[in-house]
């Protein structure tokens, strides 16, 4: 077992030294270098069976997660970390590493996979800024045996789960959100936690999904294209969605919605209300 973790300043410096890493701006790469702060991520994340991780850089978490779960496979799209990986989590036999993209992989085949031989399956990561949306929304569609999500994001867009309607930040991520999983901030970590440093606080949330809720590519697509122009009334995007202005109108009337609501004032109940009408026709 190595003598620092991963995520110490000192054995990250070397680490990238060694493999004269510099990180890439198009994958959003900033590396952690705040041994308590993955401490805490991976304790919080309820791994102790099998844990999908997204992004695990040169391993800062994944070692962690490593530490506190039975099996950790974690999906990297940089090729160039390959030797890097097999070196530093070498001391781990039950760590699996998948160089694909996360979000061409079929995660309901590997859920199923994990869960037969592993038990409760989870997912934490220190998400990519740019692709944080795009990996959630996809989480929410196909990952519903995934019970706990505990994700490092932007603190600007973790503000956006909890958001409630009315606010300058509720969106369809917070509607999608909301409508599967109770939601917990669990803590702040400042940009110095990372190398580089990025210009923006970020924090660790935790999503429970609650048991029960379903979710499809119907709900997701119905739900953004009601946000698509915000400062539309919901009967305009709702038009644009099902592109027929009269069964918008009937929609709405049947579900009791005032045609000219803006989506941001719509309550969550109200867009699976939405979803359950459209869905006839």
């Amino acid at each position: 077992m190595p003598d620092k973790p991963i995520a110490s300043i000192s054995r990250t410096r070397q680490i990238l030294r060694q493999y004269d890493l510099r990180p890439k701006k198009g994958y959003g790469q900033n590396f952690l270098v705040d041994v308590s702060v993955v401490a805490r991520t991976a304790e919080a994340s309820h791994c102790e069976g099998a844990v999908i991780e997204v992004g695990p850089g040169i391993g800062s978490l994944t070692e962690q997660l490593a530490l506190r779960s039975r099996h950790v496979t974690a999906y990297e799209i940089d090729e160039r970390l390959k030797p890097v990986l097999e070196d530093t989590l070498s001391p781990y036999d039950n760590v699996e590493v998948l160089f694909q993209d996360f979000l061409s992989a079929d995660l309901h085949q590997k859920v199923q996979e994990l869960q037969q031989a592993w038990g409760r399956v989870v997912f934490a990561a220190n998400l990519p800024y740019y692709l944080t949306s795009a990996i959630l929304f996809r989480i929410f569609a196909e990952g519903e045996d995934l019970s706990y999500l505990t994700v490092m994001v932007q603190k600007e867009v973790a503000q956006r789960f909890s958001a409630r309607p009315g606010s300058a930040d509720y969106s369809a991520l917070s509607v999608e959100s909301q409508a599967l999983y109770d939601i917990s901030s669990l803590f702040t970590v400042p940009p110095g936690a990372f190398a580089p440093s990025p210009k923006v606080d970020s924090a660790v949330v935790q999503f429970h999904r609650r048991p029960g809720t379903s979710a499809d590519a119907g709900f997701d697509q119905l739900v953004r294209g009601c946000f698509a122009q915000r400062r539309k009334t919901i009967y305009n995007n709702l038009r644009s969605v099902l592109q027929d202005g009269e069964k918008a109108e009937a929609v709405l009337q049947v579900c009791g919605i005032a045609p000219d609501r803006r989506p941001q004032q719509l309550q969550v109940e109200e867009f699976l209300r939405l979803y359950e009408e459209v869905s006839r026709l």
